[in-house]
């Protein structure tokens, strides 16, 4: 097997090679079968390729945006919708650029078989391909090295992919780093650092990584925070360097030109939508349409931010602040679509372009849940270095009940690695999660916060 690891790379080029030329195919059928004929210009030889080309060009970079040539690394049904959601972005600026060509609306049916056709390819694609994967490339054995907190949640994840992962055995740190390093040489393909300190942690990764061993760590918040660092050199002494300003002034500039016209052209698109759900949150109960409540942004500041109501005008009036539970009974059947298709979030497009908010950020929390969290993390404090964002990096990898330490250690990635590029590449992959319900799970209804008793 770790022979084959080194062309593991080769393997998934091949199969992605394989899905990109296959779509590539029936988009050439479609158009030289159609849409070519309705061009006012005669395509050539030459001019025929370039629209091939652009096509391929574009369907390579939906696809690697949201993850639809990860066989192997994603679950085979998250690869078929990733890639089918990259296939339909695609398909939507293909139509609307040969729109563009002949000044006016194409007949879309054509589009649309296409679409269905590519979107067949993609299933039969994605399940020959992990059926490959799978016949090449076995489940890896893992040594789970762990310390006094529980560790049922990280077993857990590991076990929803036993396509991938295969816990073995897991040891307490009390056996002693010479026991480990051990037993860590017994065949396993690899070790899994759970949540140990740093001490022990740094002595077991260090010697793994002197024998050759593959690790798992789970990061701690000083970890993230290095990870930002810049790497400087003070004569022969390399230094990291993390800086007390989170964003430059250009970046916050150019961050919020992006925020206000961004939000000035969505208020206006979908100014038909907030009029229709307005409506429909007004006759259901005649209770007032937006909700507005107490946020902290960047320094704590906090704002009211604006969102559509989607649950009973009396849902707190025990005065407990707590997040949306499963099957919470307090949201209304308006309230349940709403939140479902995240139209309850549009209203805080004002408060992007009041400078409240940005588009991308960590999700502003109410003072009162903040405090709970910074009673358990002081470091939970650390999100509002940046102004509250109406989407984030713990929002497109995480889920609505992600724990506050895994939401704080995603925020703090994105915090600390901040640039344009990568508040583009979170815009695009929001449109994605817009799509998949398990984003707005909600935590037990035994729980007023996100923390778990």
């Amino acid at each position: 097997m770790k022979k084959l690891e080194t062309y593991k790379r080769l393997i998934q080029i091949a199969l992605s090679s394989i899905c990109i030329a296959l779509q590539m195919g029936i988009y050439a059928l479609f158009w030289y079968g159609y849409y070519s004929e309705k061009m006012y210009l005669k395509f050539y030889f030459k001019g025929h390729l370039l629209m091939l080309f652009v096509y391929v060009i574009l369907l390579f970079f939906f696809s690697q945006m949201y993850g639809g040539m990860r066989i192997g690394y994603l679950r085979s049904g998250e690869v078929m919708f990733s890639q089918v959601f990259a296939t339909l972005c695609v398909n939507a600026i293909t139509y609307l650029q040969m729109c563009l060509m002949v000044r006016g609306f194409l007949d879309i049916r054509p589009m649309f078989y296409m679409t269905l056709s590519e979107a067949a390819v993609i299933v039969l694609w994605t399940m020959g391909s992990a059926g490959i994967y799978r016949r090449i490339f076995s489940p890896r054995n893992l040594l789970l090295v762990h310390g006094d907190r529980p560790v049922e949640d990280i077993l857990h994840k590991f076990g929803t992919r036993k396509d991938k992962y295969h816990v073995t055995k897991s040891i307490h740190i009390g056996m002693g780093a010479d026991v480990i390093c051990e037993e860590a040489e017994n065949g396993y393909d690899g070790v899994v650092l759970w949540d140990i300190p740093a001490q022990i942690r740094n002595k077991l990764y260090k010697y793994c990584f002197g024998v050759g061993i593959r690790v798992y760590i789970m990061p701690k918040i000083p970890d993230i925070l290095i990870k930002g660092a810049d790497q400087i050199h003070l004569f022969d002494t390399p230094i990291l360097l993390t800086r007390e300003y989170v964003l430059s002034f250009e970046q916050r500039l150019a961050k919020r030109i992006i925020d206000f016209v961004c939000a000035l052209i969505l208020c206006i698109l979908s100014s038909p939508i907030m009029l229709l759900t307005a409506l429909a949150i007004k006759a259901y109960d005649r209770g007032p349409v937006f909700y507005k409540q107490v946020r902290c942004t960047r320094d704590m500041k906090e704002f009211n931010i604006l969102k559509f109501r989607s649950m009973r005008v009396d849902a707190e009036k025990d005065g407990v602040a707590r997040l949306a539970a499963k099957h919470d009974d307090r949201i209304t059947p308006v309230g349940r679509f709403i939140r479902m298709v995240r139209i309850d979030e549009l209203p805080q497009l004002f408060n992007i372009l009041k400078g409240e908010m940005t588009f991308i950020g960590p999700r502003p929390e109410r003072p009162q849940i903040i405090m709970q969290y910074v009673e358990d993390m002081p470091e939970f404090i650390f999100r509002t270095k940046v102004k509250a964002g109406l989407a984030g990096y713990a929002q497109v990898y995480g889920k609505y009940n992600t724990t506050p330490y895994d939401k704080l250690k995603l925020d703090l990635f994105y915090i600390e690695n901040y640039s344009i590029w990568l508040d583009i590449k979170l815009m695009l992959l929001t449109l994605k999660i817009l799509f998949r319900p398990e984003s707005t799970e909600g935590v037990d209804s035994s729980q007023t916060t996100a923390l778990k008793k």
